[in-house]
This record gives C-alpha cells, structure tokens and sequence, in this order.
C-alpha cells in the first residue's frame, strides 16, 4: 500500500489554493469569513473546532481537509486518543446513515408498480 506524503501534498494544495486566491479572492474572503464565524463565540476551544473538522473531514472524503485539520489538531494540542474518538464519531455516522438510507432502497422498492 502506497503512503500519501502529506506534508507535501498540504504544500502543493496550499500553493494551487494561493493560486486560485489570485485569481478568485472574494471566494477565498468568503471562506475564511465562514471558517472564522464559526469559532467567535468562543464558547468551544479551537482544539475541538479542528477536531471537528477532521470528523466532517473523513465523513466528506476531503483528502485537503484531513492534511490541513490534521496539523492545526495536533498543533493545538490533540491527542491520539482524542482524534480517534471523534473519527470513531464519524465511522458511527456513516454507519448510521447508510442504514438510515435503506429505508429509502425499501420505500422505492415499495413504490414500485405492482405487475
């Protein structure tokens, strides 16, 4: 199994973000502007706003996501533990959801016309 050299991969997806910001930087105001509402109640620490992320990160599939939360979560002082816990959180909510969503697969089934 090949491993992913994160750190590199954070970098070049930061430049090409740099680059796109050139180009586009009221959607990158935007975003930031969204990312930072989020945290000015102040009412969780920043730790588990990027734990967090990385919950939504792994529930998105967003390779980008997990490079950039990941660094700012340990940087702020997450454990291990505490990362497995919240992406435990997430694995349960996929889980959840996909077997939430056969109800769907039934009631379609059920629509269906009778022959």
């Amino acid at each position: 199994m090949h491993m992913q050299d994160w750190n590199a991969y954070r970098d070049a997806l930061l430049g090409r973000v740099g680059e796109f910001a050139k180009q586009s930087p009221d959607v990158l105001r935007g975003l930031h502007t969204i990312e930072t509402s989020a945290s000015k109640t102040g009412l969780l620490e920043p730790k588990f706003h990027e734990l967090i992320a990385l919950a939504v990160a792994v529930t998105t599939r967003c390779d980008g996501c997990i490079a950039v939360h990941a660094k700012k979560a340990v940087e702020l002082g997450a454990t291990n533990g505490e990362i497995a816990e919240v992406l435990g959180t997430a694995i349960a909510l996929n889980a959840g959801a996909a077997l939430t969503y056969t109800a769907r697969v039934f009631d379609t089934i059920a629509s269906l016309p009778k022959e």
